[in-house]
């Protein structure tokens, strides 16, 4: 099983459902809900909310319904038994025998995960928390993406990000000041695409032109009000990934 089949087993039968009652309630096929279970079948973020929502989590209203939401306030694991009569003797052992053990200090390890515990870790395999870079370089926020046939939009999950578009040098290819552009990682420059890179000490998005008969040299374009080009030679730029799709801000 995969993490998150577990936990949508482990819910649906705490609450004492069958896979069938599951299925019809939400408006899917059975054998969809039991490949889910056994970690077969890889599911939208969509049907994640819709599955866990049916099955009892519920939220004041739809608007607030997020798996953001969701992964701040569940603790499914904490929740989903109580523990047998041997395992509560077990606990008071645990406990008498603790008692007893002279005081140590206690060492927490930093966490790279998000706040969310189980529900999160479950949806690992399918979702990611994608950062948000401002043009300082610094985490601006995250962003769950799904996770489809091991990537994101076509790139290594740990290395895709979001750039937030500093200023209107790009204006001209629909790209404006606040607008979060999704970075796939590409060291080199790939001719006609927008491009986040490296250059002249500041970070920017810029279309990449190549000339097949000097690839040592690259022309960067940007568009404000007017056209403009630079051109300098590649080892002068480096080059982070590619703009594969522009989130505008409203």
């Amino acid at each position: 099983m995969s993490r998150l089949g577990d936990l949508l087993k482990l819910e649906r039968t705490r609450r004492g459902l069958t896979t069938k009652q599951v299925a019809r309630m939400c408006g899917v096929a059975d054998k969809y809900l039991i490949d889910v279970e056994a970690g077969t079948r890889i599911i939208a973020d969509d049907q994640a909310r819709r599955i866990l929502k049916r099955i009892g989590l519920e939220r004041q209203n739809e608007a607030d319904f997020s798996l953001d939401a969701i992964a701040a306030s569940a603790d499914l694991a904490a929740s989903a038994r109580k523990p047998d009569a041997d395992e509560e003797t077990d606990q008071r052992t645990r406990a008498r025998d603790k008692a007893r053990e002279p005081d140590k200090p206690v060492m927490s390890l930093p966490s790279e995960q998000p706040d969310g515990g189980i529900f999160l870790s479950a949806l690992s395999e399918v979702l990611r928390q994608v950062p948000i870079y401002d043009a300082s370089w610094r985490v601006a926020g995250h962003r769950l993406l799904p996770i489809i046939g091991g990537r994101i939009e076509g790139g290594q999950p740990d290395h895709v990000l979001y750039f937030i578009a500093p200023d209107a040098s790009c204006r001209g290819f629909r790209i404006l000041p606040g607008d979060q552009a999704l970075i796939l990682p590409a060291q080199s420059p790939i001719d006609g695409a927008i491009m986040l890179c490296e250059y002249n000490n500041h970070r920017a998005l810029r279309k990449v032109k190549l000339d097949p008969a000097n690839l040592n040299r690259v022309t960067l374009q940007s568009y404000d009000r007017e056209f403009e080009t630079e051109t300098i030679p590649t080892d002068q730029a480096v080059f982070i990934g590619r703009v594969a799709r522009i989130e505008i801000t409203l």
